[in-house]
């Protein structure tokens, strides 16, 4: 739960189908406030001992939300702080994302969380009386300030998710992340930058921290969960033919998030809630107001840093502004203050547009040129995560790629790696072969379920939103995820090249590549 709608909504709607639901957030923003990730200052980046460092990570990463300056007074018994997840239990996929028929099942659980993401209200979260009619009701409004994930807004939107929470009626935690990412987002993020790449912290961020590190601390603290959801406009299905889940876009294309959920393992998909994934962004601020939730009016968050990205880049390496002819135009300051296709602020003048076309990290030049100059037909994208399935070496694959979030799809041809990616999607396969044959034999007492095991029905999980009465997805159930369905994600075909049938401008190294066939995303890597 993020203290947004979107998040607000979708863990109200698992609770009306019958889930246990445990509100939960990341806390990621250092104490004292952005500014300290690069000031040397964050007591939680400090040097430590491997013992000590493993004996503060139990201390610190569950918060009682009370800890975080809110009036012990003004809490109701049982709710606790977190901002970015959910959780529930469910005996089996089917009858958790069904929510109806023949009702919850006792000591069922599901997880909800935030997608990028007051006062004591009906505890089954089903109260249809308008907001303005209800007595007490306050709505949160942030009108004129930019929201993120990460800034000094961070505690007072935890304490909105906490207010939702409490007035939904379920338990509400905050796990403190904020080592964990400033290890792995924010120096991702500097690093990049510094190589001459633009980064996407929020694309590595939900594979690596809110769908990773963020459930493993949850169980690591006793936090148990069978489903993670999030208030993400996608869809997720498990494709018997494939053997595979799939993720899909949002039914709201001009919401869908799918671009963003696109590095997600098997693993992690096998898990994924996405009650909105079916829903319009309309629908989902009406089945708010509705609900009486304070959040309904509340602005959108935009990016995952509310300030001038320049305050967590620090001082770069000055260099020099030179033309595709190599004639030196001026002078910069780093090349962490320029990205592909920048045309304001580049501190040179010329009779007519120029536009950054290259960064070259080696030498600390950028190069800028005229729009013509941008366009690019044929590009190499590394580190590629398959889902739909997982194509052979050498093997050609019509698809369009958003080569940005806000990109249109581009119609391309995928042309997938030489000899020594091959070797390695054989490799994974006799590994594959060999842990299901492990699995036979093993019998009853597997993890692994058999293909019998695992055939569920098309289910649909619904509620008494009156948005039509759609919460999420239909889609086939697993009952978990085979051992080993991890390893196609890691050993298959890795880069690949993208040719696409007309040239299109400003491809951006460091910036994520996601290839879809129609509605469903076939996989996502790095621009290269």
């Amino acid at each position: 739960m993020s203290g947004g709608v979107d998040s607000s909504v979708a863990a109200l709607l698992l609770k009306r189908a019958g889930f246990e639901v445990i509100g939960v957030t990341m806390k990621v923003t250092p104490a004292g406030g952005a500014g300290r990730v690069n000031d040397g200052s964050n007591p939680a980046l400090g040097g430590q001992s491997e013992k000590t460092e493993k004996q503060g990570l139990d201390r610190r990463n569950l918060l009682p939300y009370q800890n975080l300056n809110e009036p012990a007074a003004a809490k109701t018994a049982g709710s606790k702080a977190k901002v970015t997840g959910s959780k529930a239990k469910v005996k089996s996929r089917a009858e958790a994302e069904a929510g109806v028929g023949a009702g919850a099942k006792a000591g069922q659980t599901g997880v909800s969380s935030g997608d990028s993401d007051l006062g004591p209200g009906q505890a089954d979260g089903t109260s249809l009386v308008s907001a303005a009619t209800r007595p007490g009701f306050q709505q949160i409004s942030h009108e004129g300030r930019r929201l993120a994930c990460f800034g000094d807004d961070e505690e007072e939107e935890i304490r909105e998710a906490e207010a939702v929470a409490r007035h939904i009626g379920i338990p509400f935690y905050v796990v403190d992340l904020s080592r964990e990412y400033e290890e792995r987002i924010l120096s991702y993020f500097r690093n990049e930058y510094a190589r001459g790449r633009t980064p996407n912290p929020c694309v590595r961020c939900n594979a690596e921290i809110k769908f990773g590190l963020l459930l493993e601390s949850c169980r690591k603290l006793g936090v148990d969960y069978d489903y993670f959801a999030t208030g993400h406009y996608a869809r997720v299905r498990y494709e018997e033919a494939a053997g595979r889940w799939w993720l899909l876009k949002g039914r709201d294309l001009s919401k869908d998030q799918s671009y963003f959920l696109s590095l997600l393992s098997q693993e992690q998909l096998s898990r994924a809630l996405f009650p909105l994934g079916e829903l319009s962004k309309s629908e989902v601020r009406q089945i708010a107001r509705e609900a009486g939730l304070p959040v309904s009016e509340k602005e959108e968050s935009q990016d995952f840093y509310a300030g001038n990205y320049r305050e967590l880049l620090g001082p770069g390496k000055p260099g020099y502004i030179k033309d595709l002819s190599g004639r030196v135009l001026g002078e910069h300051e780093g090349i962490e203050n320029f990205t592909i296709g920048q045309r304001r602020g580049l501190g040179v003048s010329s009779t007519g547009r120029l536009y950054v076309v290259k960064i070259e990290p080696e030498t600390g030049t950028v190069y800028v040129g005229e729009e013509k100059d941008l366009l690019t037909q044929r590009f190499r994208v590394e580190g590629v995560n398959w889902i739909a399935r997982v194509p052979q070496a050498g093997e050609e694959v019509e698809a369009t790629v958003k080569v940005r979030y806000k990109s249109p799809e581009l119609n391309c041809r995928i042309v997938i790696g030489g000899a020594k990616e091959e070797k390695a999607v054989e490799t994974g396969a006799r590994k594959a072969e060999a842990r299901e044959a492990k699995a036979d034999v093993a019998g009853g007492g597997n993890k692994s379920k058999t293909d019998s095991d695992r055939k569920g029905q098309r289910v649909k999980l619904t509620g008494k939103a009156n948005a039509a009465g759609r919460v999420a997805e239909a889609k086939k159930i697993l009952e978990g995820t085979p051992e080993g369905a991890e390893s196609a994600r890691v050993e298959a075909v890795s880069e690949v090249e993208v040719v696409l049938l007309s040239p299109y401008k400003a491809i951006t190294p460091g910036q994520v590549a996601v290839f879809y066939d129609g509605e469903v995303v076939l996989g996502a890597g790095f621009i290269s």
